[in-house]
C-alpha cells in the first residue's frame, strides 16, 4: 500500500450541505489555505454523530488558525440536511457536510470500503497547495479525538514555515522543536 501523504489531492467535483444550503465542493476549494478533510462512514450511525459534534465544538479553533474542517459519507448531500435538521449533535456544524454517493472521494483518500458501499474513519490534513501532509485511517469502531487533529494541524503549520525544524512527539504549540543535525544521532 502506498501512502497518500505529500500527493495532491485528486480532482473531484462533490455536493456539501453548509450553513442551510447545497454548495459544490471541489479540490480548488481545498486549496489556498488549510483544509481538514474527515471521512465517516455514513450519516445516521452510531459513532458519528458524536464526531461531528467533537469538530462543531473545536470549529472555532480551527478557523483561528485558518483552517477549514469538511466531513465527508458516502450518503447523499440531501441526507446531510436532514441529519443536521435531525441530530442536535450534527445541528451544531457549521462546516461543509460533504455528500459522496458516487464514492469518489472515498476512493481517491483510499478510504473506501467495497463491500460495504462506507468509509472507513480517515482524517487527512491539507495544505494550501492542496497536498496531504498527514493521514490517519482506522476502524469505524473507534471514533476520534479532535484536539489530536487540531494538534497535528498547527505542527504541520509550524513545520511549513519553520524549514528545518521538526515537531517532537507529543509537541504542543509554543513547545520546543528539534532542529535534526548528525550532532544528535543518539543523544536523544
Amino acid at each position: 500500500m502506498s501512502s497518500l501523504v505529500n500527493t495532491e489531492v485528486k480532482p473531484f467535483k462533490a455536493t456539501a450541505f453548509h450553513n442551510g444550503k447545497f454548495v459544490d465542493v471541489t479540490e480548488a476549494n481545498l486549496k489556498g489555505k488549510w483544509s481538514v478533510v474527515i471521512f465517516m462512514p455514513a450519516a445516521f450511525t452510531f459513532n458519528c454523530p458524536t464526531e461531528v459534534e467533537d469538530a462543531a465544538d473545536h470549529y472555532a479553533e480551527f478557523q483561528k488558525v485558518g483552517a477549514e474542517v469538511y466531513i465527508v459519507t458516502t450518503d447523499t448531500h440531501f441526507s446531510h440536511k436532514v441529519w443536521h435538521e435531525t441530530s442536535p449533535a450534527v445541528g451544531k456544524s457549521k462546516f461543509p457536510l460533504v455528500g459522496d454517493p458516487t464514492h469518489q472521494l472515498t476512493r481517491a483518500f483510499e478510504v473506501h470500503i467495497d463491500e460495504e458501499g462506507l468509509a472507513l474513519r480517515g482524517t487527512f490534513i491539507i495544505n494550501p497547495k492542496g497536498e496531504i501532509k498527514t493521514m490517519e485511517v482506522h476502524d469505524n469502531a473507534i471514533a476520534r479525538d479532535v484536539k489530536e487533529t487540531l494538534r497535528k494541524l498547527k505542527a504541520a503549520q509550524y513545520v511549513a514555515n519553520n524549514p528545518g525544524q521538526v515537531c517532537p512527539a507529543k509537541w504542543q504549540e509554543g513547545a520546543k522543536t528539534i532542529a535534526p543535525s548528525l550532532d544528535l544521532v543518539g543523544k536523544i
